[in-house]
């Protein structure tokens, strides 16, 4: 198996440089290249074609999303996970909308960052609890002003307690391999819940299961 080719763009330059020799210690992993700017990085995914770019957003030159705009314009095959120091509301909504796949903090364990990005590879869209809280804030903001969000306490949804047990762990931010580590399950079995739990909340967006959820009182304890 080929490993996930990465290339890191931070204009801190110990972050950097520490972030390369975690990752290049894991066998799925090979960093192809570093960059200190998202300009940098385009010219770099040009020539590198890494399958993940794991990107700040405050940097010279050219920040985090307009470089997420540029990359995902040219090379929509190229995955682009941001790592940030800062959850800002219009900066997580700007970068998830400019293509994306997830939203991370620098402040999270290095186990969780290193199965983020395997998540990722794999075609899952990663938020993390508090970013996912102020997105689903955001979206419900947003929706305020156009399509309101059904008031699903008026409607009659009936969850099983394995399904509570994973709803809850989806508002809390878990990834499907961190809710099937925690319930001793696979994650084919997690997929076919949360498959379940979109069926019955009558959507197929992540973000928008999390809002309704929480709406039914679901919390992430």
């Amino acid at each position: 198996m080929n490993p996930i080719r990465i290339l890191l763009v931070d204009d801190q330059t110990l972050l950097r440089d520490a972030l390369e020799v975690i990752l290049n210690l894991e066998d799925d992993f090979e960093v192809v290249g570093v960059a200190s700017h998202a300009q940098e990085a385009y010219d770099l995914v040009k020539t590198l074609q890494p399958d993940l770019v794991l990107m700040d957003i405050k940097m010279p030159v050219m920040n985090g999303i307009e470089g997420t705009k540029k990359i995902k314009a040219d090379f929509p095959s190229t995955l682009i996970l941001i790592l940030s120091t800062f959850a800002e509301e219009e900066d997580i909504v700007e970068c998830l909308a400019h293509g994306a796949t997830g939203y991370l903090l620098k402040d999270m364990h290095g186990d969780r960052l290193l199965n983020a990005i395997r998540d990722a590879a794999n075609g899952q869209f990663i938020l993390q609890g508090p970013i996912a809280a102020k997105l689903a804030s955001r979206l419900f903001q947003m929706n305020q002003y156009a399509s309101p969000i059904p008031n699903l306490h008026n409607v009659q949804v009936e969850l099983t307690d394995r399904e509570k047990e994973i709803a809850s762990l989806i508002v809390k931010g878990y990834t499907n391999r961190e809710i099937a580590k925690a319930l001793f399950i696979s994650e084919g079995t997690v997929r076919n819940y949360i498959s379940t739990l979109y069926s019955k909340m009558g959507t197929s967006d992540r973000s928008k299961l999390l809002l309704f959820l929480k709406e039914l009182g679901i919390k992430g304890e």
